[in-house]
């Protein structure tokens, strides 16, 4: 077995990474039927946080997930070693740091970047798909935190046609029932299945599997 390892990136700070990591892991244990794995090589310890609340709610051997940590260089021989065993790997990484999400990327089959759908933000997430191209990894960009009941400006939209960048068309609402489930160790799908938020997340996991295998 030989599991695909999706590393979650973004340079910029404040894009919703880790809420995006952890979304991730439990809609693709949930759809796919495989084992999933997350890996946290960001030093502030979010997503652990979050697993240790999942814990708390749903007890060690409830989570459905596998969770690690590792730093540095480390983050890639331990992701190369959790797909040997599971369907997905999901990193989540530092933002504003080379040295960390370097590794990860190296390691990854694409890289997930999760980015504001603002001019400043998208200016931003050059620095991300640079670093994924040098290490000659795929990456597709989510757009996330979009305001309700708002499309994307021209702006935006003309920006992200200039760029290139890979776009997946699922987008993810700025709700707070995101954060809201993030705090009790939940996903959206879990804490509110028939909302909005758990459609958003669904569509963006079958697209996301349709690319990824």
């Amino acid at each position: 077995m030989s599991g695909r390892i999706l590393t979650v990136a973004q340079q910029k700070g404040g894009s919703g990474k880790t809420t995006l990591a952890a979304h991730l892991a439990v809609a693709l244990a949930r759809q796919s039927g495989e084992p999933v794995a997350i890996l946290d090589v960001d030093p502030q310890g979010s997503l652990g946080t979050w697993y240790e609340a999942r814990e708390q709610s749903l007890g060690e051997d409830g989570t459905g997930l596998e969770f690690r940590t590792a730093s540095g260089w480390g983050a890639r021989r331990e992701a190369r070693s959790l797909a040997r065993s599971h369907g997905y790997v999901i990193i989540d990484t530092p933002p504003k740091t080379d040295t960390d999400a370097k590794p990860a990327i190296d390691a990854a089959d694409f890289v997930i970047v999760p980015v504001q759908p603002t001019p400043v933000d998208l200016w931003a997430t050059a620095q991300t798909f640079d670093l994924a191209r040098r290490e000659d990894t795929p990456a597709l960009l989510v757009l996330n935190r979009v305001p309700p009941r708002a499309s994307l400006t021209g702006e935006v939209a003309e920006a992200i046609a200039a760029c290139g960048y890979d776009t997946l068309s699922a987008r993810l609402g700025n709700r707070t029932v995101f954060a809201s489930a993030m705090g009790k160790g939940y996903s959206v799908t879990e804490d509110a299945p028939s909302g909005k938020a758990s459609q958003e997340v669904g569509r963006l996991i079958e697209e996301l599997i349709a690319r990824v295998g």
